[in-house]
């Protein structure tokens, strides 16, 4: 196929170095250039091939076609086909090549069609960060892929109130699956569940069991799909997953009984025996099957999720896999030849006995119509033996048959457990299905597949023909209609009336209808009167059909038997007494619509029936004798079903995936571009640009034409209508090469590369003219500069020369100096020497003369002293020996002495007189010890007795004060019930002074506890020796005061109870007296006086009533008094039993403390229920209002105010109910309002309240910095440490919410602001977008820049002052890593963002939010070290990349990106302008092997959701709590400053 652009014909001439494409039997089609202009008339072309090859294409005399031409580089790689100035196959396949196999990108755009090329290697595009970042753009915005196809038809499912359709097609192979899949993936993730049903897991769940049963591995394709589907996913109004149905296709049935070479059957059957070694299967005795292939996976756990799901019991389960296996042990049963026509098995055949145990059915029975069959006529039955061939052949119909049946049973269970009670509002179809195949021998299947291709085809080019003509009426351009490929003709052989179809239903109906006679019906009915039908020449039994694709051979064999479909009737009889529930049910409902065709859908609960006999049997046949001749063939169905798929499809919005298979080896990124062509051709992506090449296919809108070619205009053309603007331009050319629309410009194929000749062109002259103007200005410019170096030279070498002369006088004189100077040097020097010499000789005799005299006097010295210190030593030596003779003799004459005495000593020892002598004293000295003992112990025991009776008369008197004490308390008491009983009108107002006395005699019960304290510790004082001189617990003193205290109180609840029965009686005579006075009048006056005294009576019985109310309050507020001075009373206990064992100073200060406390709690006003009431006061602030008129944190020091209240009252209920309530309060307001205001508001009275827990807390750490005042306000009852930690993590909680607040505000403005948008007008031109943007934004829709990011961002600024947020809060908050992650994903799944004029673009925008930073005081946030990574692509995007030493450079530089991340930007990178160079493949690889021993994340994009861990250091307030002032305009009227 040779599609010429229309502007370069066989008229017109093609310049020298012109590039084209030649055809090529290997490539298809190989690049090659003009080295000689072509001039029409040339009989031939002068090319160069790449290889640097010489060569000539001849031309066609006929057609005189030339190749055609090829693209600008700047065109090449386009994301749509579209785009692409010339439109024909070489362009495409190049184009899909270049993507493919250079910048690994598998998906590409062909208008309205997604072209998928299966990569055959896992690559990292489908992660959840790849749908959130696809989820809301526009399908043009982002790079081509499949969820770019799912969002748009998501997005005009909800726009257009229109069910949509995806269209996956392709050959075996090729990977519609799998795109299938992720498109239901990101339906599942992006839409999500109406309920907890978790219906999106429920269809991801269905995926491997349907593989499962439905897949498997054929020669071109590991995981095939041997049937089509078309799923229905249902959504309710809000667009949430509701449900799914399914529908299925046509499956391969006989593959269950065949196989070919190298192919493999289903793949439950594999998995299956790959798990007959667990313990639940092994009744099903799998072990003696015999499989050729290699058993490599098992029973997934994906199936029993699905199970679990669809609600299929574990019973329904094994039943399941029971009949499988009885499918596997069908297969191997072996049957006999008994004669020609007949056939048998062996009564032991091990197989069939397995079967028939697992199928519950009878040996004789099943072995018996496995070889016979049963014929009727009118009025006889006949039983016919069946041959060998025969025999297999219904054994194959019969697994074929029962495998189809338990495939439908599954299906309808999917679509059970997916369908949903909610009424749908709306659906998404997904349809996988076969797409065109052509093998060696082509059967019934290959038939009905490419059938449907057709109808497909049909459908698809219907819908690109009716796109084309919308879009011209939308933009009013005239257009004529296109001539396309209609493939109806062909439709109708297949399916018209008396077609193939058919013809074969006809023939299946014939009594001996055969394959052969039904090949030459359709010799005799097409062949000389179809030219889309034709027979081969050397075969009777097959036929050709011209597909819109290919031709195609079929063979006619088995047409028939496969569209007959039929299985022996009474194999199904003899099923039907199956003694398996699950089997009964699935065959009752087989053989009773069986023959008339009609399909069930089998309820998951089944029940037993007895098993019938074969008579009943036989009864149940007859009903449905009649229906056999209505039986419905499979073709017949097959048509029905494609039907009503069409209808389906024509129904609904589609959107088309085209699968391609690039390679037959499986190689990952290798292309066969002669497969590729093949598929291109099948799938009609070429026939979609043979329709755009025949209209207008490259499409500007105004404003990219007026950026893209401006340079093409003058000045005086420019106006501010820019629609104008570009007409002037372009009506200078041939008025039939391009339309105005209504807002874009329509061009024919070749003038958008014309367009870029031009402008190509056009900045060529202006290089050269600057070159020109800037090699002038360099020349004279250096010509200037040596005229003012030769003056300058001549200058200096004047001044050179006379400075020389001067310099030559100068040196004569000097030498004259010299000379003089130097003779009279040298006489001086030679006199000095002659000098020294005399003198050097002179000292030096002298010094002789005297060392020899030296010498000898030295001599004679050493010799005296030798003389002197011998003698001495010889002296020394005779004195020493002398010495020790003496000593010597001393010791022999005294150690005689002590021998004597010693002899002596002992003699007296052994003598008793001695011993007398030396006890008299002892004794004496005893005697006196004793005597003073007893006189101590004599004064001991009177001190004793004189401090017992001192403490006696001390105790008595502590228990008279005792004693008093207590009288005083209960006159006291006394006194309160008294006042109490005898309440009344009159009596209230002498409340105030009778208190006032109880007052008064309360301070003289603590002025009498005081001095009883006194006493005893004058007493303590006066014996400190005692061990009694306070009684402590345990002591005689303390019981006894511990038993006074008790009989008190005993005598205490006594009064209290006589008071209230006192108050009780008195009660009762009231209303004694009113029942008297209301009683008496009905029965002292007549019925009319009475009559007329009712409304008196009633007011008075009114005014009674209200006064028992009132009565009855107060009552109950003198019980409460009561009761507060029961519970006053019982401190008072407590708090005397814990102050007497307290040293006297402790005690002083505890009353005194105590009596604080208590006055203080009587006269605070505000109250727990008034600080629970305050939460609705301040929980409905406006924080703008706050922020404008009153103190920042205000809520915050009320909260706090309010909680040091409370623990000041010592209010443990009061203070948990104040917290909890707060946290809930502010967690409430959070969730209703979640604006950017309130929640930084609260976020800084969190703060604030929490940084005022931890400064009035009283830890050292915190109060450091407080004054004396504020250490005075600190808590000191309760430690709220726990509580700290709770506002701690809600103010995580508050912080999050923020961060979120402002992620949801900056989104929409990222991607627009940071790379869309253009600050400098001309750098960068946009390229050709072909039909990119389909799905349009909606009008009047806001245009974002980055100056409305740093509006935004300044909002949030100012908004975090004016709440008096942390600085260092404001820190972490302005962290711009949302900015940087949004922009870099965005960067890196866009090819036309990756340039060098976007690089700079880039770090202009994060140079303007560097500059902000600044100016807002926040330039050590580390909000640029966030902008890192962003930061580094903008620079890999402007460097030099071609050399090993850029590639080094670059790895040191992108330190902040991962190997992916730098690896996909320079595969993305995609030049604007033709000066810019393509990164080479060498150069990628050389960065991968440089970054191989990095350690970093595998994930491509940065994690936008990422949370960043947040602290709160504290912040110490200089506020004095005493200085706040409540504002009136709050309504807190009810709180008091005490």
């Amino acid at each position: 196929m040779l599609l010429t652009c229309p502007c370069i014909n066989q008229c017109s001439a093609v310049p020298q170095y012109a590039r084209v494409w030649l055809p090529d039997a290997v490539e298809a089609w190989k690049p090659a250039e003009l080295t000689k202009d072509y001039t029409p008339g040339d009989r031939a072309l002068c090319l160069q091939l790449e290889d640097g090859t010489n060569l000539e294409h001849k031309i066609d005399p006929q057609t005189n076609s030339l190749p055609p031409l090829r693209n600008p580089d700047i065109l090449v790689g386009e994301n749509d086909l579209t785009a692409l100035s010339y439109l024909h196959e070489p362009a495409v396949l190049h184009n899909l090549k270049v993507r493919f196999v250079e910048s690994k990108i598998i998906y590409t755009y062909c208008g309205i069609v997604l072209v998928a090329i299966n990569p055959y290697e896992s690559i990292p595009i489908y992660d959840h960060d790849i749908i959130n970042a696809y989820s809301g753009q526009n399908m043009g915005d982002m790079d081509p892929h499949i969820f770019a196809v799912a969002e748009e038809a998501y997005k005009q499912m909800a726009r257009d109130q229109r069910n949509q359709s995806i269209i996956v097609s392709g050959e075996s192979g090729a990977g519609k699956t799998v795109s299938a899949k992720y498109a239901m993936r990101y339906f599942a993730t992006v839409s999500g569940s109406s309920s907890e049903a978790n219906v999106e897991e429920r269809v991801l769940a269905s995926s491997p069991i349907m593989e499962a049963i439905g897949n498997a591995k054929t020669t071109r394709n590991d995981n095939s799909s041997r049937f089509g589907k078309y799923i229905e996913i249902g959504f309710d109004k809000n667009y949430h997953i509701i449900g799914a149905n399914m529908r299925t296709y046509l499956l391969e049935k006989s593959r269950v009984v065949f196989q070919a070479t190298e192919e493999r059957n289903y793949h439950i059957f594999y998995q299956l025996c790959a798990s007959s070694h667990l313990p639940e299967f092994k009744p099903l005795q799998l072990g003696m099957l015999c499989w050729s292939h290699s058993l490599e996976t098992t029973l997934k756990a994906s199936f029993f999720f699905f199970f679990f799901f669809s609600g299929i019991n574990e019973t329904y389960q094994m039943d399941l896999f029971q009949i499988l296996a009885a499918l596997l042990h069908l297969g191997n049963v072996e049957v006999e030849e008994r004669s020609a026509d007949s056939s048998t098995i062996l009564p032991d055949n091990s197989h069939l006995t397995v079967f028939c145990e697992l199928m519950g059915v009878a040996y004789q029975d099943m072995s018996h119509w496995l070889c016979h069959r049963k014929l009727k006529t009118a009025t006889e039955t006949y039983v016919k033996p069946l041959s060998k061939v025969h025999a297999v052949n219904a054994r194959d119909a019969l697994a074929k048959h029962i495998y189809a049946k338990l495939f439908s049973w599954i299906v309808d269970h999917i679509n059970e457990a997916l369908r949903s009670a909610v009424k749908q509002h709306s659906f998404i179809g997904v349809l996988d299905i076969y797409g065109f195949e052509t093998f060696h021998i082509n059967s019934f299947e290959q038939f009905c597949i490419n059938y449907a291709n057709e109808k497909l085809q049909q459908q698809f080019n219907m819908h690109v023909f009716k796109l084309e003509q919308e879009e011209y009426m939308k933009e009013e351009i005239p257009w004529t209609l296109i001539d396309f490929y209609d493939n109806h003709p062909c439709i109708n052989l297949i399916e018209a009336k008396m077609g193939v179809l058919d013809l074969l239903d006809e023939e299946c109906k014939m009594p001996k209808g055969s394959d052969d006679t039904w090949a030459q019906k359709l010799y005799n009915t097409f062949l000389k009167k179809s030219d889309l039908f034709d027979k081969p020449r050397m075969s009777n039994k097959a036929f050709i059909i011209l597909h819109f694709a290919d031709k195609v051979e079929y063979q006619c064999e088995g047409f028939l038997e496969k569209n007959k479909d039929t299985v022996n009737e009474e194999q199904i009889i003899v099923l039907k007494l199956s003694k398996v529930c699950f089997f009964i049910c699935l065959f009752i409902c087989l053989f009773v619509f069986f023959i008339s065709g009609q399909t069930l859908n089998l309820s998951p609960v089944f029940q037993s029936k007895p098993a019938g006999s074969l008579t009943s049997r036989s009864k149940m046949t007859r009903p449905v004798q009649a229906q056999r001749d209505h039986k419905k063939t499979v073709g017949t169905q097959f048509r029905n079903s494609l039907h009503l798929l069409m209808e389906t499809l024509n129904g609904t919005t589609p959107h088309y995936v085209r699968c391609i298979k690039p390679n037959d080896l499986k190689s990952p990124f290798m292309m066969d571009p002669m497969r590729a062509v093949q598929q291109l051709r099948a799938c009609g992506v070429l026939e979609t640009i043979r329709i755009s090449a025949a209209g207008f296919p490259s499409r500007w809108t105004y404003q990219e034409f007026f950026n893209r070619y401006r340079v093409l205009m003058k000045l005086k053309d420019i106006l501010s209508d820019r629609k104008q603007t570009c007409r002037n331009v372009l009506e200078k050319w041939d008025q039939d090469k391009y339309q105005f629309g209504k807002s874009k410009i329509f061009f024919r194929a070749g003038q958008v590369a014309y367009l870029e000749k031009l402008r190509s062109d056009k900045l060529k002259k202006a290089c050269v003219r600057i070159q020109k103007t800037i090699r002038c200005w360099l020349t004279r410019k250096r010509y200037l500069r040596m005229r003012q170096a030769a003056i300058t030279i001549q200058k200096n070498t004047r001044g050179y020369q006379a400075r020389c002369l001067v310099a030559f006088l100068r040196r004569t004189r000097a030498a004259v100096i010299i000379q003089k100077n130097q003779r009279m040097l040298v006489a001086r020097r030679r006199y000095q020497q002659q000098r020294s010499a005399s003198i050097t000789m002179q000292r030096l005799l002298r010094a002789y003369q005297a060392r020899q005299t030296y010498r000898k006097l030295l001599y004679e010295h050493k010799v005296l002293t030798i003389q002197k210190w011998v003698r001495g030593w010889l002296a020394r030596r005779r004195c020493r020996r002398s010495l020790r003779a003496v000593v010597y003799l001393q010791s022999c004459v005294r150690r005689m002495a002590a021998r004597r005495e010693l002899r002596k000593l002992r003699v007296e020892a052994r003598s008793v007189e001695h011993f007398k002598k030396l006890n008299v004293g002892m004794e004496n000295k005893i005697m006196q010890l004793q005597r003073k003992v007893d006189e101590q112990v004599m004064s001991q025991t009177k001190v004793g007795m004189q401090l017992e009776s001192d403490i006696r008369e001390e105790r008595d008197h502590y228990q008279s004060l005792l004693s008093e004490y207590t009288r005083l308390k209960e006159r006291h008491a006394d006194l309160k019930e008294e006042m109490t009983i005898s309440v009344s009108r009159s009596e209230l107002c002498l409340l105030s002074p009778q208190r006032q006395e109880l007052e008064s005699e309360n301070k003289r019960l603590k002025t009498n506890l005081a001095e009883l304290r006194q006493s005893l510790a004058t007493v303590a004082n006066t014996n400190p020796g005692t061990s009694t001189s306070s009684p402590g617990p345990g002591s005689a003193p303390y019981n006894v005061l511990l038993e006074q205290l008790n009989s008190s109180n005993e005598e205490l609840e006594v009064r209290k109870e006589e008071v209230l029965l006192l108050r009780s009686h008195m009660v009762r005579q009231e209303v004694l007296k009113h029942n008297k006075v209301g009683g008496s009048s009905p029965k002292r006056y007549p019925n009319s006086l009475y009559s007329a005294l009712v409304p008196g009576l009633n007011l008075l019985v009114s005014q009674l009533q209200v006064q028992d109310r009132r009565h009855e309050e107060e009552v109950d507020e003198l019980r409460e008094e009561v009761l507060r001075v029961r519970e006053e009373n019982r401190q008072q206990q407590q708090f005397l039993s814990q102050s007497l064992l307290l040293p006297q100073e402790a005690r002083i200060e505890a009353s005194l403390h105590h009596e604080i406390t208590r006055l203080t709690s009587d006269n605070l006003v505000g109250t727990s229920q008034g600080c629970v009431q305050q939460g609705t006061t301040l929980w409905n602030l406006k924080p703008r209002g706050v922020a404008v008129n009153f103190l920042p944190g205000l809520p915050a020091y009320i909260l706090f105010m309010c909680l040091r209240h409370a623990d000041y009252s010592n209010d443990d209920q009061r203070v948990s109910v104040l917290l909890n309530s707060t946290i809930n309060s502010i967690k409430g307001v959070i969730k209703v309002k979640h604006d950017f205001e309130t929640v930084s508001f609260w976020l800084a009275n969190t703060c604030r309240f929490l940084h005022c827990l931890k400064q009035y807390s009283g830890e050292e750490a915190f109060v450091k910095n407080n004054t004396p005042r504020q250490n005075e306000h600190c808590l000191c009852n309760f430690d709220l440490s726990e509580y700290r930690q709770v506002f701690s993590d809600l103010a995580i909680q508050n912080y999050q919410q923020l961060v979120r607040c402002m992620e949801e505000a900056l989104q929409p403005m990222i991607v627009p602001g940071m790379l869309e948008h253009e600050n400098f007008q001309g750098v960068l031109g946009s390229k050709p977008t072909g039909l990119r943007k389909r799905t349009s934004s909606c009008p009047g829709e806001a245009v974002y820049t980055v100056d409305s990011i740093l509006q935004q961002l300044s909002l949030f600024h100012a908004t975090l002052i004016q709440h008096d947020v942390d600085p260092e809060l404001i820190k972490q908050v302005c962290q711009f890593y949302i900015i940087c992650s949004v922009t870099l994903n965005n960067l890196l799944l866009r090819k036309d963002m990756c340039s060098w004029s976007k690089g700079l673009q880039i770090r202009y925008n994060v140079w303007q939010l560097e500059e902000w930073l600044e100016e807002k005081g926040l330039p050590d946030c580390g909000a640029k070290e966030m902008l890192e990574p962003l930061i580094q692509a903008a620079q890999l995007l402007q460097v030099k990349k071609k050399t090993e030493e850029d590639a080094q450079a670059l790895c040191t530089m992108c330190s902040a990106l991962t190997t992916l991340q730098i690896v996909k930007v320079l595969t993305l990178y995609t030049p604007v302008i033709e000066f810019e160079e393509r990164v080479s493949i060498s150069f990628i690889r050389t960065i991968q092997a440089l970054l191989k021993g990095r350690v970093e994340s595998p994930l491509l994009l940065m994690d936008a959701k990422k949370i960043f861990s947040v602290t709160f250091p504290f912040t110490h307030s200089p506020l004095a709590l005493e200085t706040i002032q409540i504002p009136s305009s709050l309504n807190l009227g009810f709180l008091t400053r005490v």
